[in-house]
């Protein structure tokens, strides 16, 4: 973040007092513009676009769709009830649905001329079992929505929809109307906190202009670019507004403070200005970086919510230290006639309260650090939405009481656990595809497998016979087998059967094979994840200490901050793992990075007041003293960014945005118990190796 020198800031103050007026015609404009771009935002809902180009199922895929033009299912249907013909017609009227690319059934690999006794059991029950039809459908890319939609309108109460496009629809369905909902909780919660802690009834509207402002700003800014995730659109502008809302506090407060000395409101607003830059940008540096941090994920998720989240506090930035004073000193005479007394008590000797618990805490955490290290380090993860999305649909299915209703939930939880995977192998020799499909069949967990040697014959030329068939088992230059699978897309058994198959199709061709599925695109994901947590987390430690580093000037405070901190963050991901609840893989590497980044700043106040007081003070009347002046910002921050992590937690369907919510709320409960209960006790104890471990004592 920019530092200004004293010349300098002071003509910046000198610049946007004299020029108020168009600094806010400026924001005016930018933000109407746009607020106009944020209608055209491309928001990505499929996770495994943002897998790295070399992963092996990002090759598989592009793989697929360059040379075949059979796609890999992304839908599974169930009808209930029916004949074979009546199968047959319905696969027909799939066909015909506008968003509709392609259905697989059971007369896509055998004679339905022929009795079904003659041909393979286990493949013909992939399709038709019991008079219940279960086809394979493609839905188009990017219209899964609609799909669904049509889908469900033919089906009716006839039969049940499950897979890859159900779940995007899902995800897509509740996004925008949760984002919506979350704002109209919370909101009005900050608004009531920022009520009791200020003395204006119209300064909280300053802030959430500021604040809002800049949240626009972002979220315009994120048309220009090939679109970002529905995770990034979805929780950007609550972080954002969580953990700036201080720069405007921060402000405010200052210029509060110099109205009461200076003659004009003007200088009172310069000084603020200066007094306050600093102060504001070490703030935001720290939460900067740790945003940063998360753009050095291979997994690009990462990399996109970290961009949009650092864009965010920048422009939260630039709008608190130059529009806000502008905006102020064009209605500061409301601000005045809107006075009220303060609501929220003093906290001048908190330090007494807290003081007593500091020597059970000290000892609490001896105990209990190590096993919340190693603990967290050994959490369960999720990678998809197939357990949320399971547990949703699940809710209707369990009220049936009827036969029908059995027969639903019996069929949500048959395709709920079953998955496609497509794998390609070098074209050219049947008598290795024959080998492969069966060494396939033997795998756990594998049902079925469709390839030109197992579902056609290795005695068969494939030249005898029509490109249509040839064409979903043959390319120019690969064999294309499809593997059913009766696992859920992800956890130990699919991840295992991925393996084995991925094995089985190195060992026929070493030269190279590529498998492709929703369960290969998370098995990826979680290999890619497990590398990134541990870089991702390395690298934001090292930013945010040398942020420390500087800020201070400290060879010891740098360590004594980060450690308040991550162990906090330790305490708060070992929670899952001791009460054997998984967690999503990006709760866990977002809350890494954004709790460290963004209540760090609770921990660098106390410490700022503390050695500024401890020049003229003992160090324990610094620490009475910083507790009291500090207390009541701490709370307020601490207080916003909770309720924005539990607001997410409970407006959200989306497993992922619950797991944050509720990671984040937790997260900013236990940093500020850290840094008001653990960390005073630390910083009076060490104080002589502070001291002489600092730059100018």
């Amino acid at each position: 973040m920019l530092i200004l020198g004293g010349a300098c800031l002071e003509r910046f103050a000198n610049a946007i007092i004299r020029h108020k007026k168009a600094v806010i015609v400026v924001f005016v404009i930018a933000v109407a513009i746009c607020a106009l771009f944020s209608t055209t935002i491309n928001v990505k809902y499929n996770m495994a676009e943002y897998l790295p180009k070399d992963a092996q199922s990002t090759q598989a895929l592009s793989l697929l769709n360059e040379e075949f033009t059979h796609s890999l299912p992304n839908a599974s249907v169930t009808v209930w009830n029916v004949s074979l013909m009546e199968a047959l017609a319905f696969k027909h009227e799939l066909q015909g649905l506008e968003h509709v690319v392609e259905v697989l059934w059971l007369d896509d690999v055998a004679d339905l001329l022929q009795p079904l006794e003659m041909g393979s059991k286990s493949t013909i029950e992939n399709y038709y079992k019991g008079n219940t039809a279960y086809y394979s459908v493609v839905i188009l890319r990017g219209s899964e929505k609609e799909g669904v939609g049509e889908i469900r309108g033919l089906l009716g109460d006839r039969g049940t929809l499950s897979g890859d496009a159900t779940e995007i629809e899902f995800v897509q369905t509740a996004a925008g109307n949760e984002v919506k909902n979350a704002m109209l909780i919370l909101v009005p919660l900050i608004i009531i906190i920022l009520i009791i802690t200020t003395t204006s009834w119209i300064e909280p509207l300053l802030f959430f202009v500021s604040i809002g402002i800049s949240v626009i700003l972002n979220i315009g800014t994120n048309a220009f670019g090939e679109g970002v995730s529905f995770l990034t659109n979805a929780v950007t502008p609550i972080l954002q507004m969580a953990v700036s809302l201080d720069y405007a506090i921060f402000l405010l407060h200052s210029f509060g403070k110099h109205r009461k000395e200076c003659e004009s409101v003007e200088i009172a607003m310069g000084l603020a200005i200066r007094e306050s830059f600093s102060t504001v940008a070490a703030s935001a540096s720290t939460t900067l970086f740790g945003f940063m941090a998360l753009l050095s994920m291979k997994f690009r998720l990462g990399a996109d919510l970290g961009m949009s989240l650092a864009k965010g506090i920048v422009f939260s930035f630039v709008s608190v230290m130059i529009f806000l004073p502008a905006l102020t000193l064009c209605i500061y005479k409301v601000i005045d006639k809107t006075q009220h007394r303060e609501i929220l008590p003093s906290f001048a000797n908190i330090r007494k309260v807290l003081r007593k618990l500091s020597i059970p805490a000290i000892i609490i955490i001896i105990l209990i650090i190590v096993p919340c290290f190693l603990g967290q380090s050994r959490t369960d993860f999720l990678y998809g939405y197939q357990a949320a999305y399971k547990e949703m649909t699940s809710g209707a299915a369990e009220g049936e009481t009827t036969a029908e209703g059995e027969a639903m939930a019996e069929g949500e939880a048959t395709a709920s656990d079953s998955t496609v995977m497509v794998l390609l192998v070098p074209k050219g020799d049947v008598v290795r595809e024959e080998l492969l499909s069966n060494s396939l069949m033997e795998i756990p967990h594998v049902t079925s497998v469709l390839s030109y040697a197992r579902t056609v014959g290795s005695g068969i030329p494939p030249e005898y016979l029509d490109d249509s068939i040839i064409g979903q088992f043959y390319s120019d230059s690969f064999a294309r087998m499809v593997i059913y699978i009766d696992t859920p897309q992800e956890g130990d058994a699919a991840f295992a059967t991925v393996e084995n198959i991925n094995a089985a199709a190195a060992e026929y061709y070493p030269e190279g094979a590529f498998s492709a599925g929703q369960s290969a695109n998370l098995y990826d994901i979680k290999t890619v994840v497990q590398s990134d947590n541990k870089v991702t987390n390395l690298i934001a430690i090292i930013a945010i200490f040398l942020v420390l580093l500087v800020t201070f000037r400290s060879a010891t405070l740098p360590f004594i901050l980060l450690f308040t901190i991550e162990a906090a963050i330790w305490i708060n991901l070992s929670i899952p793992y001791f009460t054997g609840v998984p967690i999503n893989y990006v709760g866990y590497l977002v809350l890494n990075t954004v709790q460290l980044g963004a209540t760090v700043d609770y921990a660098i106040l106390l410490t700022v007041t503390y050695r500024r007081n401890r020049r003229t003070l003992e160090k324990d009347e610094a620490m009475h003293a910083a507790l009291g002046s500090s207390f009541r910002s701490i709370i307020v921050s601490a207080a916003t960014m909770a309720m924005a992590g539990f607001t997410l937690a409970g407006t959200s369907t989306n497993p992922l945005i619950v797991d944050i919510g509720k990671l984040l709320g937790r997260g900013t409960i236990l940093s500020m118990v850290m840094v008001v209960v653990f960390m005073p006790a630390v910083l009076v104890g060490l104080d002589r190796a502070i001291g002489k471990t600092t730059l100018g004592g």
